[in-house]
């Protein structure tokens, strides 16, 4: 039996890559990697990748690997690039790229949109759940962050599951006549009272999340994509978006 080699990343990062020569995947390669793993794996797509002869295997709940074109072959783990001005990640790059996309898709009419009063200097995403303590600690600061500027939308991700009593919150949540206000009222402990006849979108933003590769909340999506899961103070985030303490970009 032909043995397989599990390759680390780190060999990869003193390696220059070659001018990147892109190919369609083998159709083949995801019957192959189940065949060599021994069970089927949750693969969600394949593609190619910039180092030729390497695949990008992306998992269900946002995992990555790197497979040659037999399956036998495999990266666990994120892929470097060796550039002139220091290493680049280059899995990163790719999953703030899908996630994005991901999270632009959602219309604003599906959201829990907290907007500043004056001009709106950048946005940021962020999953949340009532019943997580460091989501009340980030909306304790959604005043804050307003006043730099910062417009905050909230999208559902009940950490227990869509079918958990979080899940029936958020689902309360985004049945209410005004969302932003049933949001508050829901950190605070206090009762939302939501129209009968709504459908609140929690498994869709739950599964949107799973497949963003969140796995807690908070968590807080980037402009640019880039997730930072957990608390981050509101003076942190203005400087991360490029915005001083004073409010001035």
């Amino acid at each position: 039996m032909r043995s397989r080699l599990l390759l680390s990343t780190i060999a990869l990062l003193g390696t220059v890559l070659a001018p990147a020569v892109f190919a369609a995947p083998p159709a083949d390669l995801a019957d192959k990697l189940n065949a060599h793993s021994g069970q089927p794996l949750p693969i969600e797509a394949i593609d190619d990748s910039p180092v030729p002869g390497l695949y990008e295997v992306r998992l269900r709940g946002g995992n990555t690997l790197y497979s040659d074109a037999d399956g036998q072959y495999l990266i666990v783990g994120d892929l470097y690039q060796n550039a002139d001005d220091g290493m680049v990640n280059l899995t990163e790059q790719a999953a703030n790229q899908r996630r994005k996309a991901l999270v632009d898709a959602i219309p604003e009419a599906q959201r829990v949109v907290y907007r500043p009063a004056g001009e709106v200097k950048a946005r940021l995403t962020v999953f949340t759940d009532p019943t997580c303590p460091y989501c009340h600690k980030l909306h304790e600061e959604m005043p804050q962050l307003n006043e730099l500027g910062i417009e905050v939308d909230y999208l559902a991700f009940p950490r227990m599951g869509p079918n958990s009593d979080a899940a029936r919150q958020l689902a309360q949540v985004w049945c209410a006549d005004n969302r932003s206000e049933a949001m508050s009222a829901a950190f605070r402990g206090d009762s939302v009272e939501a129209s009968g006849s709504c459908k609140a979108p929690i498994d869709s933003q739950y599964r949107l999340g799973v497949e963003s590769g969140i796995q807690g909340t908070p968590a807080i999506i980037f402009p640019d994509g880039k997730m930072v899961p957990g608390y981050l103070p509101a003076k942190r985030l203005a400087t991360m978006l490029g915005i001083d303490a004073d409010g001035d970009s």
